[in-house]
């Protein structure tokens, strides 16, 4: 895992790649929290969707409102770019939707939009 910082309209975001799964259950969500806090002190993390497990868009597993609840505990923004056209789930399609109408969570295309929608544009 890499965590690169990017400043944006002023705002210090945590941009975080890897080849490896990095949010796989609750306690990796926690890892991830204390590491961005610690290496960077920002608020808001950018993550590529390959580094999330695919069990975390499954929501009848329940990992996706495990996990996201800690990043709203510990206000932290986040944002998960990547393609998301191949789900067929409506319940997730709408778990989604409703993420990107708030102000926290964010499931977008492109790494440019997940800093824009973090940096608050």
């Amino acid at each position: 895992m890499q965590i690169n910082t990017i400043q944006q309209s002023g705002v210090k975001i945590a941009v975080v790649t890897g080849d490896e799964k990095v949010l796989t259950d609750v306690q990796s969500a926690l890892d991830l929290l204390a590491t961005v806090n610690y290496e960077t002190g920002a608020d808001r993390i950018a993550i590529d969707k390959d580094a999330v497990a695919d069990d975390f868009f499954v929501l009848s597993t329940g990992l996706a409102g495990d996990v996201l609840q800690k990043f709203v505990t510990y206000q932290t923004k986040l944002a998960i770019y990547g393609d998301y056209t191949g789900y067929t789930s409506k319940p997730l399609k709408d778990f989604i939707y409703e993420s990107n109408k708030g102000s926290h969570v964010f499931f977008v295309p492109t790494k440019e939009e997940a800093l824009e929608r973090l940096a608050g544009g």
